[in-house]
C-alpha cells in the first residue's frame, strides 16, 4: 500500500480533549510559537485513533514483544524474573533543529570523556591542576590500577556511550548523568521502531524519520577501526556472561546485529598474551572484544579470583595491545556521579570550549558546603547514591515522608562521600496510553554514541517513561516504559 492509499482513522471522539499538562513541557504540544507542522501533523493523525483502536494495537504490542523474547531480568522480585519492557504507542518527536544540538552536545562530551580518562591514567594534569580533586579519581572504586600508563588504541575508552538527558520546564536539554562503563538498553530503540512500524503505519506514513537501523554495522565497523595496529580484517566478538545476565536478550540481539558471534568466557582462551575463540574448527584470533560485564569479573588473575564469567590472561593481552576491550577497563570513574558534578570544568580544560549540554546544578556531599546544603535542604532535593544505578537508593525529596527523610538523613551523615543531591526539575511529559485515554507521562532520552576514529550518534535513543501516574522514576526496573524516539529529518 502506498502512502497516498493510507486513510487516517475515523474517530468522534478527540484523544487529546482531555490531555492536561499543567506545569511541564509537553514533547509533542509545547513548542516555544506555533506548533512546528509536521508535529502538528502527527497530533492530527493521533487524534483521529479512538481509544479502543489504540488499546487493541497496544495488546497487540505485548504479545509480540512476549513472543520474540523482548525481556530484561529483575532479579529482587521473586513473582516475575523475566519481564518485557512496556512499550506505548505514542511516540516521542524530536525535531531536526533539535536533535542537532543534542548530537553536538554528545559528541563534545564523549571527547571530554575519552581525554580525561587518558589523562587520569597518564598524566593526571587535571588532578595537579586542581580541577578535579585528586581523592574523588584516585581512591574511586572504578579507578583501575591495571590501566596505569597503558596506551589504549585511538586513544578511545568509551566507545560505546549512553547519555541520559532530561527536560526541563522551558524544554531545555539538561545531562542526568553519563553511562561510560557497559550503557545499555539500545536494543529496545531499533526494537521499538521496528514495532512501530508494523502496528501504527499509518501513523509513520509520510514522517520523514531517521533511520536507526544501521547501529549494528556503525558498531561494528567502530570497533574494527580501533582494532591493534596491523590487523586487517579484524575479528569482533560480543562477550557476555551468560543467559541469566539480565540484558541477555540485547546480548544476542546486538551480537546479531553486528554478525559477530556471541561468546562466554568459557568460549575465550589466552596463549602468548593473544586471545583465541574456540571454534569446532581449531582456535580463532580474536582482536576486539565488546564486552558487556564489568571489570571485576573479566579477568579473575588480576580482579576477583572467584569470577567463572572471565578469560584468565586477558588483561595482559590487551596490555600488551593484542586485543582492543570495548569499552576500556576503568571508565567507570568518568561516570561516577560525583564527577559528574566536574564535567563543565572538564569540557572547558580540554576542548576550551562551553559545554553544548548544560548539567543539573549538583551539591558534592563529600564537600562539606555541598553536605550543609543537602541536610538544610532535603526536603526539595533529589539525593542519589553515587555508585548506583538503576533509580535504587535515592531519595525524592518531595515525594517522602518524614520518616523517610529522618532515615535518609542518618545514611547520609554516615557516608556523605557516597551521595550527590541536585534539585527537583520539572522533566517533560509525552503523552501516554493509559487506563483513562492519553496522559502526561515524564520522559527521560538516553542517545548512544559510538567512537572509533569519530564519534557517530544513533538518530533517536531510548525514550524511557514513568508509567505511574507523577511518578519521575523512568528506570525499567522501578515500573518504566519506553517509546519510539522519532527524530526528524531536516
Amino acid at each position: 500500500m502506498t502512502n497516498t492509499q493510507i486513510q487516517a482513522p475515523v474517530s468522534t471522539a478527540s484523544l487529546f480533549e482531555d490531555y492536561q499538562v499543567p506545569d511541564y513541557f509537553c514533547e509533542l504540544t509545547n513548542r516555544t510559537g506555533p506548533l512546528p507542522p509536521r508535529l502538528a501533523h502527527i497530533q492530527e493523525w493521533l487524534d483521529q485513533y479512538s481509544l479502543t483502536e489504540l488499546r487493541h494495537r497496544a495488546t497487540a504490542a505485548e504479545g509480540q514483544l512476549y513472543k520474540h523474547g523482548i525481556t530484561f531480568t529483575v532479579y529482587s522480585d521473586s513473582k516475575a524474573i523475566d519481564r518485557i519492557l512496556p512499550f506505548d504507542l505514542v511516540p516521542r518527536v524530536i525535531t531536526a533543529q533539535e536533535w542537532d544540538h543534542v548530537e553536538r552536545g554528545v559528541q563534545q562530551r564523549v571527547k571530554a570523556l575519552n581525554l580525561f580518562l587518558h589523562d587520569i591514567y597518564h598524566e593526571r594534569a587535571i588532578l595537579r591542576d586542581g580541577i578535579v580533586p585528586s581523592e574523588l579519581v584516585l581512591t574511586n572504586p572504578n579507578y583501575c590500577q591495571a590501566m596505569v600508563g597503558l596506551k589504549v588504541s585511538g586513544g578511545v575508552y568509551v566507545h560505546i556511550n549512553g547519555t541520559d538527558l532530561i527536560r526541563d520546564q522551558s524544554g531545555r536539554f539538561l545531562v542526568l548523568e553519563d553511562n561510560a562503563r557497559t550503557p545499555s538498553g539500545v536494543s529496545y530503540v531499533i526494537e521499538n521502531r521496528h514495532m512501530m512500524l508494523r502496528l501504527m503505519p499509518d501513523l509513520a506514513s509520510g514522517v520523514p524519520l531517521r533511520s536507526v537501523d544501521d547501529y549494528g554495522q556503525k558498531l561494528r565497523e567502530s570497533l574494527c577501526q580501533v582494532a591493534p595496529d596491523g590487523v586487517t580484517d579484524p575479528q569482533v566478538v560480543l562477550l557476555s556472561p551468560g543467559i541469566y545476565n539480565s540484558a541477555y536478550f540485547e546480548h544476542v540481539f546486538l551480537a546479531r546485529e553486528m554478525g559477530v558471534p556471541l561468546v562466554e568466557g568459557k568460549d575465550l582462551t589466552v596463549e602468548n598474551h593473544r586471545v583465541y575463540m574456540r571454534t569446532i574448527a581449531g582456535l580463532r584470533p580474536v582482536h576486539a572484544i565488546y564486552r558487556r560485564l564489568n571489570d571485576d569479573f573479566l579477568d579473575p588473575l588480576v580482579f576477583n579470583p572467584n569470577s567463572m564469567l572471565g578469560v584468565p590472561g586477558l588483561v595482559e593481552a590487551y596490555r600488551r595491545g593484542n586485543v582492543t576491550l570495548a569499552n576500556a577497563l576503568g571508565t567507570g570513574v568518568a561516570d561516577d556521579k560525583a564527577i559528574y558534578a566536574y564535567m563543565p570544568r572538564i569540557i572547558r580544560y580540554y576542548l576550551g570550549e562551553e559545554p553544548i549540554l548544560d548539567s543539573v546544578e549538583t551539591h558534592i556531599c563529600a564537600e562539606p558546603e555541598g553536605l550543609a546544603y543537602t541536610l538544610a535542604n532535603m526536603h526539595k532535593l533529589v539525593i542519589k547514591p553515587v555508585g548506583e544505578s538503576g533509580g535504587y537508593g535515592l531519595l525524592i525529596g518531595p515525594h517522602a515522608s518524614k520518616a523517610e527523610l529522618d532515615e535518609f538523613r542518618s545514611l547520609l551523615q554516615a557516608n556523605p562521600a557516597n551521595y550527590i543531591s541536585q534539585p527537583v526539575i520539572n522533566l517533560s511529559v509525552s503523552p501516554t496510553l493509559c487506563e483513562n485515554g492519553l496522559e502526561a507521562r515524564h520522559v527521560d532520552l538516553r542517545p548512544f554514541a559510538l567512537t572509533g576514529r569519530s564519534t557517530w550518534v544513533l538518530p533517536g535513543g531510548l525514550s524511557r517513561v514513568a508509567l505511574r501516574k507523577g511518578s519521575l522514576v523512568v528506570n525499567s526496573s522501578q515500573g518504566g516504559g519506553s517509546k519510539d524516539t522519532w527524530v526528524l529529518a531536516s
